[in-house]
């Protein structure tokens, strides 16, 4: 009996990892660089966001993606370079959200 539960317990523990990880909210850097990227252009389609808004934006993930590459060249990322450019992917989303809901779009001059 003993053995089947301790089957039993393994199993669900072996099950329950790969879902564990589905709900983790972590993302990886690419994919957060492609996110924000496409929600730059989506912005800018939709007019929600002016070309002045959106090159500053670009400027600033240029700027992180160039940090990025030099983190990784020297050594690789450390746990405290991800939490920077995590911390830095994160004030820019917020700048993107700000932005795009600043009612300053591409055709406010029609009123």
């Amino acid at each position: 009996m003993k053995r089947i539960l301790l089957s039993l317990a393994a199993l669900a523990a072996v099950s329950a990892a790969p879902l564990a990880a589905q709900a983790a909210p972590w993302q990886s850097i690419n994919q957060r660089q492609a996110n924000l990227e496409q929600r730059i252009d989506q912005g800018v389609r939709s007019g929600e966001l002016t070309r002045a808004e959106a090159a500053r934006l670009r400027g600033e993930f240029r700027s992180i993606a160039r940090l990025e590459a030099s983190y990784r060249r020297s050594h690789g990322l450390s746990m405290r370079e991800r939490a920077d450019l995590d911390a830095r992917f994160d004030r820019l989303s917020r700048q993107v959200l700000a932005e795009k809901h600043d009612r300053q779009d591409r055709d406010h001059r029609r009123g």
